[in-house]
């Protein structure tokens, strides 16, 4: 019963190739005794393959197939047999021998070497030229020249089963301008598994319908014939249907997290001032992170323009002197500096823009940003110089630090690291500050994400003109995700590997 259903569940095209398989039976084969194209035949074996009714193996050959001269000596005949007719009866000049035999130049000089060196022709002064005994007794037979040209004319012929004789008219033929040409070829040959060779023995309908249409319905013509069994198990061509690449599938799905927890979106430009990205946020003029080695500054457009006077003179005053009771860098801070056009290196620059332009009737207020930020970084599996990060805060007069982690705790829950550790940390803009772990369990270690804390009142005050608890985070967002999608180098996360980007998962979290 397996075997009839197995036997069933053939396509018309398998069903017209599988009678004819044999034990090492080519490719070439199977073409001329089922009438199909190469194309259908072969697809016919990689379904009988997969059901494990056929075994192929495929082996380098070479082959002969006609050349431009030859197909055309195939019709007309060769230049030598119409050289011999042109005198079979009488002697002619060579020109009047190329006149009645149609031949070009180089096809008389070939066929007077040809037939001269065998004894078929006699040349006397002249020119003039006459067959031979020997010359009228091949005009009686065909020579092996012939009958091999006869033998390749389907189409190519494998030279390696020829016989002795056909192997020594190949040679001469293959001396001569255009007659044969010969080439490698990859052949498939097939045989029947022990399987196979049982389903052949099946009877199988040749009324069989393969598939219903819409004709066959309206018309009955289904009706008293058999449908071919379907089997939905059986392997079929992997298709990489169109998607979003991975890392927006991510992106996409953290932005969500934020939203579902009432938190608006910050937007802004990755080209920022130095009064942004670092003086807002009260990181003094002469910190190590303002140097080249970590930051990547402008040349052209080197410096931009700083906002309003009076914010400028607040963020001023922060850095000189402090405010709300701390007293500052003690330093004279410099306009200049500020104005240094850098790749905004976090996006904790969405912060202070955003605070900048929020009153204290707009609070509470939750705010998010998920994006590319830039540092001059030494690139290993865990660093790249172009990275994600997912930053958030919180302006609210009732926050307060166990906020902050209950915030975090929740994100990365949802992002599949439900024991995220946080260690004491420092950072110039916030206190107190935290460092955020998750661990690899591919490398075995924790693997550090970003830092969080509250921001100080001279990073606040400055921006938003009241001291108020403002809770802050940027971890890096790439590291979040390479273990979902089995990543192992970030620097696979950009490598734009076609075979990657289509058999990378689905992000299903």
């Amino acid at each position: 019963m397996e075997m009839k259903k197995l036997a069933e569940g053939l396509h018309a095209l398998e069903r017209k190739v599988l009678p004819f398989i044999k034990k090492g039976t080519s490719l070439s084969e199977l073409v001329e005794k089922s009438k199909l194209s190469d194309v259908e035949v072969m697809r016919a074996l990689q379904w009988l393959g997969n059901k494990k009714l056929v075994e192929m193996q495929s082996e380098l050959r070479e082959v002969v197939e006609l050349d431009e001269n030859g197909k055309k000596y195939i019709e007309h005949g060769l230049p030598e047999k119409r050289f011999a007719k042109a005198i079979e009866t009488r002697e002619l000049s060579a020109e009047k021998i190329k006149d009645a035999a149609k031949l070009d130049d180089s096809e008389l000089n070939a066929s007077i070497g040809l037939l001269k060196q065998k004894g078929m022709i006699a040349i006397r002064p002249g020119m003039i030229i006459s067959l031979t005994e020997p010359g009228r007794n091949f005009l009686k037979k065909e020579s092996l020249e012939e009958a091999f040209l006869k033998k390749i004319k389907p189409g190519k012929l494998s030279t390696g089963k020829l016989a002795p004789e056909e192997k020594f008219a190949l040679d001469n033929l293959k001396k001569r301008k255009g007659i044969v040409k010969t080439g490698i070829e990859k052949n498939v040959v097939a045989s029947l598994t022990e399987l196979g060779e049982k389903v052949a023995k099946e009877k199988i309908s040749e009324h069989m319908v393969d598939s219903v249409t819409t004709a066959i319905l309206k018309s009955g013509a289904w009706k008293g014939k058999k449908f071919r069994r379907y089997d939905v198990s059986i392997n079929v061509p992997q298709i990489y249907g169109g998607k979003r690449h991975f890392v927006n599938q991510a992106v996409a799905y953290a932005k969500r997290i934020w939203t579902d927890l009432g938190f608006k979106e910050m937007e802004g430009p990755m080209l920022n001032t130095s009064f942004w990205n670092f003086d807002a946020l009260f990181t003094a003029q002469d910190h190590p992170v303002r140097e080249m080695q970590d930051t990547f500054f402008i040349k052209n457009p080197a410096k931009g323009r700083l906002p309003d006077k009076k914010l400028v003179d607040s963020v001023r005053k922060s850095h000189e002197s402090g405010v709300c009771g701390s007293t500052g860098w003690k330093y004279k801070w410099n306009d200049e500096e500020a104005k240094k056009n850098v790749l905004r290196t976090h996006t904790t620059v969405l912060s202070s823009r955003t605070i900048a332009t929020l009153k204290k009737t707009d609070l509470p207020a939750k705010f998010f940003a998920v994006g590319r930020c830039f540092r001059n970084e030494a690139v290993d599996w865990k660093h790249l110089f172009e990275f994600h990060q997912s930053e958030g805060i919180v302006i609210d007069p009732n926050a307060n630090f166990r906020h902050l982690l209950g915030y975090l705790k929740e994100f990365y829950k949802k992002m599949g690291y439900p024991n995220a550790r946080f260690r004491p940390s420092h950072f110039p803009y916030t206190e107190p500050s935290v460092e955020i772990d998750v661990f690899n369990a591919e490398k075995k270690e924790w693997v550090e994400i970003g830092g969080a804390g509250i921001f100080r009142p001279e990073v606040v005050y400055p921006l938003l003109g009241i001291d108020v608890p403002v809770l802050a985070w940027g971890p890096g967002f790439d590291r979040m995700f390479m273990e979902f999608y089995e990543i192992k180098d970030m620097r696979d996360i950009y490598s734009n590997n076609m075979e990657q980007l289509r058999k990378m998962k689905y992000w299903t979290k």
